[in-house]
């Protein structure tokens, strides 16, 4: 809603370029608190305006008006800068400020469009300053830039979208209504939400350095070389048996609530017995731990969840340890190759585990828990012949 694109005529998308401040004070208005039911708005004279019925129907102007408040909001002031008054403010050149914008996830905008604010001047003069004093090279910065964007981009999505779902299950509305009524009500949300990322992300920053900081406390003297994976994880996959065929058969809303109880069910035993969530593929999650014992104790844990109730799905997982290197969020390296592969070897409830992985989950203290059998050779694509071995909880 704020990715102020420039159109072929240099027009700044994001937002109307001639709604006036008593436009948006005669605009729908959030309701207190958050998402309560659509309210009554008032103009700018204190007359009743129209309830869900005129929010669903309001002109073009009237919900410019919504979105260009909300903007305000969020941005302090009304877009009034080009790209050269950006750079010009935060003492940098064009070329900075180019590079920066890119970082951020936007689209290019033209020499004369007027879509940054004094606030975006701002965030720019401090990467510069965090250049100048950190001794972080630009390429690292660009990076870091790159790294919040990308999250917050998804985000936001994420919420918006959990909010129109929760307008249109509520009221019974369809796709266009409750996007309407969510455009009106988020405004009542941004401040809490502001103030709930910033916990979120310092509890998560927090919650990482301890977990660095006890892992390097623990290491010996490592072996060096360029093509060391540094990090010992142990992670795999867990995805959900013949999803395309069952999908094809699913409406929207049957669909939408499976993929929803997969997800929340994974994430929620996956962070409550001690690993994190590094992704989720549509029908499949993948987990990683830096302990055996937690990863093979989450693995076993979410299918049996997943595959118990009334709701059950048939899921397949695997769990591979070895070394692999963490970027952009996301590990890679040739052991998460073989747990992607060992997945699609296991029989619906199954879980595949490599020889190495199984054997250090034999003599590990958990080892009682478990069963932990030898499978049948299989051709597992990329790799050629493997082992897999079996994991099931006793």
């Amino acid at each position: 809603m704020n990715q102020h694109a420039a159109d072929d005529s240099g027009r700044c998308t994001g937002r109307p370029e001639s709604v006036s401040a008593s436009d948006a004070a005669r605009a729908p208005g959030p309701a207190v608190g958050g998402f309560g039911p659509p309210r009554p708005a008032s103009d700018a004279a204190g007359t009743p305006g129209p309830g869900l019925d005129g929010v669903v129907g309001a002109g073009q102007e009237a919900r410019w008006a919504t979105v260009a408040s909300h903007s305000r909001h969020l941005l302090g002031e009304d877009p009034h800068l080009t790209l050269a008054q950006m750079a010009e403010h935060a003492g940098v050149d064009v070329t900075a400020a180019r590079h920066f914008w890119r970082a951020m996830g936007f689209a290019d905008a033209s020499a004369d469009t007027t879509c940054f604010t004094r606030a975006d001047a701002d965030a720019l003069s401090l990467v510069e300053e965090l250049h100048r004093g950190s001794g972080l090279r630009s390429a690292t910065l660009m990076e870091l830039l790159r790294a919040q964007s990308y999250t917050m981009d998804r985000l936001v999505l994420w919420e918006l979208e959990s909010l129109v779902a929760d307008v249109a299950d509520r009221y019974g509305l369809d796709d266009t209504s409750a996007r309407l009524v969510a455009l009106d009500q988020v405004g009542g949300l941004i401040d809490t939400l502001g103030q709930q990322l910033t916990y979120v992300w310092g509890r998560h920053l927090a919650a990482l350095l301890e977990r660095t900081g006890s892992e390097v406390a623990q290491r010996g003297r490592e072996e060096a070389g360029p093509d060391l994976y540094p990090l010992i994880r142990s992670l795999g996959f867990v995805d959900i048996v013949s999803f395309t065929q069952r999908a094809q058969g699913m409406g929207r809303a049957e669909l939408s609530a499976m993929i929803n109880d997969f997800e929340s069910t994974a994430r929620d035993v996956i962070t409550s017995r001690g690993a994190r969530v590094v992704k989720t593929i549509g029908d499949a999650v993948m987990y990683i731990s830096e302990d055996l014992e937690v990863a093979a104790d989450v693995v076993t844990a979410l299918v049996e969840e997943l595959q118990s109730g009334p709701d059950m799905m048939l899921v397949r997982a695997s769990l591979v340890s070895g070394r692999v290197v963490s970027r952009s969020g996301d590990v890679f390296g040739p052991t998460v190759n073989l747990a992607s592969r060992l997945v699609s070897t296991a029989e619906p409830g199954g879980i595949r585990m490599d020889e190495s992985t199984a054997r250090a989950l034999r003599d590990s203290a958990s080892a009682r828990l478990y069963e932990i059998r030898q499978c049948h050779d299989v051709v597992a694509k990329g790799l050629g012949t493997v082992t897999p071995w079996s994991l099931r909880r006793r």
